[in-house]
Order: C-alpha cells, then structure tokens, then sequence
C-alpha cells in the first residue's frame, strides 16, 4: 500500500459577509503587522481599502505592496519581501487571485528559509515553513487560497516555476463571494476555465484517490452549472458563490492529485509571452485531453457525465470526444479564443516551449507520458 496525503489550511471561510469573520480570525492569533500582497486594480476599486479598513479596526496593521504583476516575477517577490522586512511584518495576507497569493506565498517562504525564491522551484524543496499566511481570494479560479502550489516567472528564462512545497499552504482561506463581484467577464471565464481545468486534470491524473475524484466530480458538475451565468451576469451572488464552492473543490482535488501536461504546457505560454493563464489552460485542455484518450477514456466520460452530458450507452471512446466536444462549447459559450495563435503565439517557438514543458513538475503525474514529438503537436493542435 502507498501512503497518500490530504494537504490543505488548518481553516477555511467561505460564504457571502465572511471577511468579518476572518479579520475575528486574525486577531485571535495574536498577529500585530500585515505585508498585505495584491495589484493595483484592486487599490483603486476599493478592496484594499475594505479589507485594511476592517483590520485596523480589529487593532491590525497593514503595510501594502500592489506592485504584483498578472504573472508574478521573481523581482515581484523580492520587491515584496524587503518591504515585508523594512516594516516588521509578522504575517502576511494575499488579497485578489491566482497572481497575489502566488507573490505571497514566494515573500512568506523566502522570509523564512532565506536564498531567492528561485532555490524552491520543484517539490518540497523547502526546510521550513513559511511565514503566517492568510489568503483572501477575490477570484474563483486558480484556488491558491489553499494549495501548496506557487507559480513565479523567473525573468532571466522567461519560464514559470512550478514550486509545489506543502510549507508554502496558507493557514487561513477566505472565500466571500462578495469580493467577486466586480470581477471583469473575461477575467471571470479564465478562471472559471483554470478550475474546470484543474478537475480534470486531477481526476485523470495518475495518483487520484476516491476523495480526489469526488472533489474534482463535483466541481465539474458546478462549474458546468454556473460558470455560463456568472460570466453573463457578474452581480448574480448565487453564481458567484456556487463558483467559489467549485474552485474551492477543484482546488482540493488538484492539492493532493496534482495536475497534468496542460498545466505543464500553460506555464509555458504565461511564461514565454506572458499570456493570461486561465485562457491559456482553457484552450490546451481539449487538446491534451484528445491525447489522454488513448489511457483515458473512461474517465473522460465520467467527466462528460458530470458535465450533463448524456452518454450513457455509448462506448468509453464516444464518452471521452463528447466530453471533449463539452469543453469546447463551454470555452466558446463564454468567449475563450480557440487558439493560442490568437494570443500571439508563434510556431517557431514550439521547440522551445516544448522542452521546458517536459521539465514542469506538473506534467509527471498526466496519465500518458509523452514524447517531445507529442507534446509539439499539442502545441501546433492548439494554435
């Protein structure tokens, strides 16, 4: 028998009007100064001010750092790290999406371990755990409110770093679907892509367990459900809720299962051009799943069946490309472009692209280990 661990923060809010509750959290800890890591636009529509208003009323200081970029760098951590030492910080709270708690989580452990944030890029490459962290999510995406997985674009190589290290889990996770509402649609279908990206990947992946696949089961179910609505009509509460619910869900699927070649492949993208991640999962997803019909077609067609889909009767082969047709009408109903070419990628980077994909931590546990030849031809696939 293997031993299999459920990584995930000691506590989790969730539902409309928890921030109150989470700024009661943190006090209760005793934490005196927060680094409080988030970008800008976040500032200037107001969060920010929310959420430093509410702890300065709980008796918490807050220094904020708003210089995170959309794929976090290297220098983004840096930068954030010597203002988090420069004022004393004793915790630190990402506030936003994917980005700033990726930022976070790099400042949180390099605060503590030492060296650069590039010493960790690969699995539990860390001695200690890091900083206090407590993550805010004001998207319903990426899920790095409570994984351990922490991507940062070394600027030198142009590659995204998969830096997968359970020190690097936040102690407390806060999902208020009210912070969501003001969220664009294009950002809102990206991530909602990214989530439905990571059940499935978790669920084919080679180290599923029976709680991984309910986790992953059911957010595709609600992602299916709810994600058309919450891109058509950004106020709805409900649909922002049930999206929260469903990240939250794929989040603890993909924690513990890890992922597969179109992370592997998306890093790649963000990394190179620096392109938006959840568009880039949602494009490659299809085509990396037509790949893992060849070993996975019947769980393709559990995903299918999650999805509403009616296939019933049909052979594991038919399940799997209606599974796939799915994908594709979900990405094109809420206007994901059907290319990366579209995006400015160009097919004589392929190589390129191919060969630090092979290298991504992500990719070891797809259910189909492929050739440098393959991979290519999903990249072509997908321009």
């Amino acid at each position: 028998m293997t031993t299999t661990a459920f990584f995930i923060p000691c506590v989790n809010l969730m539902g409309a009007g928890c921030l109150s509750d989470a700024v009661k959290t943190i006090q209760s800890y005793g934490f005196k100064k927060a680094l409080i890591v988030t970008d800008k636009p976040l500032v200037q529509i107001g969060i920010v001010k929310t959420v430093t208003d509410q702890l300065a009323g709980a008796g918490v200081g807050a220094v904020v750092f708003d210089g995170v970029q959309p794929n976090p760098t290297t220098g983004n951590v840096a930068e954030g790290l010597k203002l988090l030492n420069d004022n004393g910080c004793d915790f630190v709270i990402s506030l936003g999406g994917g980005s700033p708690h990726d930022c976070a989580k790099g400042i949180a452990l390099v605060a503590v371990n030492g060296g650069s944030i590039k010493d960790y890029e690969g699995v539990d490459k860390s001695a200690k755990p890091q900083l206090p962290l407590v993550a805010i999510n004001t998207t319903a995406g990426t899920a790095s409110e409570m994984t351990r997985f922490c991507i940062i674009t070394d600027e030198s190589r142009h590659v995204k770093m998969a830096i997968v290290d359970k020190h690097t889990t936040p102690i407390l996770s806060v999902n208020d679907p009210e912070l969501m509402l003001l969220k664009p649609a294009g950002l809102t279908a990206a991530t909602g892509m990214d989530a439905l990206t990571h059940a499935v990947e978790a669920y084919v992946s080679t180290i599923a367990t029976p709680i991984t696949d309910a986790c992953a089961l059911k957010a595709v179910e609600i992602i299916s459900q709810w994600l058309r609505t919450a891109v058509a009509d950004g106020k709805n509460i409900e649909a922002r809720e049930q999206m929260a619910y469903a990240q939250f869900l794929a989040g603890m699927a993909f924690n513990n299962a890890s992922l597969g070649y179109v992370h592997a492949m998306a890093h790649q993208l963000g990394g190179f051009y620096d392109l938006p991640h959840g568009v880039c999962n949602a494009i490659l997803l299809p085509h990396v799943q037509a790949y893992n019909k060849q070993v996975a077609a019947k769980r393709l067609g559990d995903v299918a069946r999650a999805m509403g889909e009616k296939v019933d009767g049909l052979s594991d082969d038919a399940a799997a490309d209606v599974c796939l047709a799915a994908i594709r009408k979900l990405s094109a109903d809420i206007g994901i472009p059907s290319g990366v070419a579209q995006l400015g990628a160009k097919a004589e980077d392929i190589p390129t692209l191919t060969e630090n994909a092979l290298k991504d931590a992500c990719g070891f546990t797809n259910p189909k280990q492929a050739t440098a030849e393959e991979i290519s031809a999903i990249f072509a696939a997908a321009l």
